[in-house]
């Protein structure tokens, strides 16, 4: 074995002169692990709340969304559009119109996002898992068309979930100048009703805007033909999206956006990962903190051990290897706090995870009862080197000054 790791695991496990440093040196493990433990758990919410709102969104969002790069609308009649309806991976290609409008019910009026759509958008995402009430989801029949709106935009209209009256909408006409002697006449109205249900998301981005509709009242609405504002595609299981999207991109053409989920909710998943590394990084300071009870734990076995020290160095041992002994001294303290703290973190995750023991209220207000947790290997690979990383960079300067001392 080799000589300074051989010295340093006596070290650690022998008693010593003075139990109090056999107290430091547990101290030490035990503040490694905690803190160890923490970033482990911390980590594994915001994995949790990120696969949460991934799903939420994957069930109202496409996995890829077609858009042009200039203008609202574009023509989804061209040739590229059907090449890439035609390609092996898409198993749905819906076209999507969407709009700022304003919508009212009787006296309560709000600003909503139109959001016309034919049959296959029911097929794209798993949208009716989102609906809620005793409805179904309708588009429209031969009489109407039909408003399924968020839960938030409900309250705002006080409407109900089953409102009785038409509702209102108005979008301003393409065409024309203004009329300032009679205003309304430059917007288009249109009437949609109740389909019985709503949905929720869990995001207000959605529930306190959106109104899913028939593409064609959409179209009539905003003054358009066959345009789109966007086409929403849904792959086969199993279908590589990275590479479908790159497909896509080389068959429309740079005059479009191909976005996957990731992209589309940039700003939301953007914000998961700043806090993520934010909580990371002040965990990281815990780490430190702990760091020095394991410098004071490795100078008071530096100076109970100086006789020692000195016998060794009689016996031929090189000055380097003495202090690579306490350095192993403090690799070692290391080591055995961050396998405790992923041991027990692993374990606090797993009953959360399967358990679920602590719990967000009562369940009404969330879109999961108890903390979501994901422990990901590659956040493990990461807690496990900065622990390591922090205690060796920490002890580095302060063991080889204090061997230097007691060896001159």
């Amino acid at each position: 074995m080799f000589f300074p790791y051989y010295i340093a695991r006596r070290y650690i496990f022998s008693r010593k002169k003075h139990n109090a440093i056999n107290i430091i040196s547990l101290i030490s493990v035990c503040g490694l692990a905690f803190a160890t433990m923490a970033m482990v758990i911390t980590m594994s919410i915001f994995n949790g709340f990120h696969d949460v709102i991934e799903a939420s969104f994957t069930s109202f969002d496409p996995q890829l969304k077609i858009t042009a790069r200039q203008g609202k609308t574009f023509d989804p009649g061209t040739e590229a559009f059907k090449a890439v309806a035609l390609m092996p991976e898409v198993e749905v290609m819906s076209p999507t119109l969407q709009d700022n409008v304003m919508v009212k019910y009787k006296d309560k009026q709000a600003i909503a996002t139109l959001k016309g759509v034919d049959s296959t958008f029911a097929a794209l995402a798993s949208f009716g898992d989102l609906l809620y009430g005793n409805g179904e989801f309708v588009l429209s029949d031969e009489v109407v068309a039909y408003a399924t709106m968020g839960i938030g935009l409900v309250q705002q209209l006080n409407c109900g979930i089953k409102f009785l009256d038409a509702l209102e909408v108005y979008a301003p006409r393409r065409e024309g100048r203004v009329n300032m002697a009679n205003p309304m006449s430059s917007f288009r109205r249109g009437y949609l009703y109740s389909p019985g249900s709503v949905f929720i998301v869990g995001q207000p981005e959605y529930d306190d805007a959106y109104i899913i509709t028939d593409i064609a009242f959409a179209r009539e609405l905003f003054g358009y033909q066959d345009e789109v504002s966007a086409l929403e595609l849904r792959l086969r299981p199993g279908s590589d999206t990275e590479a479908v999207k790159q497909a896509i991109k080389a068959t429309v053409g740079d005059a479009f956006n191909v976005q996957d989920i990731y992209e589309q909710q940039s700003d939301v998943f953007k914000v998961i990962n700043i806090e993520k590394l934010i909580s990371f990084l002040f965990l990281s300071l815990i780490i430190l903190i702990a760091a020095l009870n394991v410098i004071g734990s490795v100078a008071m076995l530096i100076i109970d051990k100086r006789e020692d020290l000195r016998t060794i160095q009689c016996l031929g041992a090189q000055r380097g290897q003495i202090v690579n002994i306490f350095l192993a001294e403090g690799w070692l303290i290391s080591l055995l706090g961050a396998v405790s703290g992923i041991v027990l973190g692993l374990a606090l995750c797993l009953a959360q995870q399967h358990l679920g023991l602590v719990k967000l209220g009562d369940g009404s207000m969330f879109m999961t009862d108890a903390y979501p947790v994901r422990v990901d290997w590659r956040d493990l690979a990461i807690i496990f080197a900065t622990v390591l990383a922090t205690v060796m960079v920490t002890i580095w300067l302060p063991t080889r000054y204090l061997c230097k001392r007691l060896l001159s």
